[in-house]
């Protein structure tokens, strides 16, 4: 399965043990899916990661986890964004990614895009994209 993942759920993953935590670790760990990756992605992901506020995560992990997505996700050049896509127009290009990849699904905690109605884009939120991966698992045992 090929994945584009919200900014906000790879950063929430890092700071919190649940359900976004399990997401990553379903790539990270399980090697469930595949994640797809973009310039503008990874540029974002790192400015965030590198706010102040996110000193608690250890620097080490913040810089091997973006060294692993630049190395082993599916990369991609930054798509045509066609403007006014979603309510939030930074999360236009998540949406233009997942099209012209051909992601099987864009996974985030947005209201902005998991409240849009976008032609050709499954949005998921992380539990219901973990319980697509397990009846994923499920049926290919």
């Amino acid at each position: 399965m090929r994945v584009v993942l919200d900014v906000n759920v790879i950063v929430s993953s890092l700071i919190s043990s649940g359900t976004t935590a399990a997401v990553l670790d379903a790539w990270l760990v399980e090697q469930s899916y595949e994640p797809i990756v973009c310039p503008t992605l990874l540029l974002e992901l790192e400015a965030v990661l590198f706010r102040p506020k996110f000193a608690l995560v250890d620097r080490t992990t913040r810089v091997l986890l973006l060294e692993r997505l630049r190395r082993e996700a599916e990369f991609w050049a930054d798509p045509a964004v066609v403007a006014g896509e979603t309510r939030d127009p930074e999360d236009d290009y998540l949406v233009a990614l997942a099209r012209e990849s051909g992601a099987d699904v864009l996974v985030s905690g947005d209201s902005d895009l998991t409240q849009s109605r976008l032609e050709g884009v499954a949005v998921l939120v992380p539990a219901a994209f973990l319980d697509l991966l397990k009846s994923e698992d499920n049926r290919s045992s």
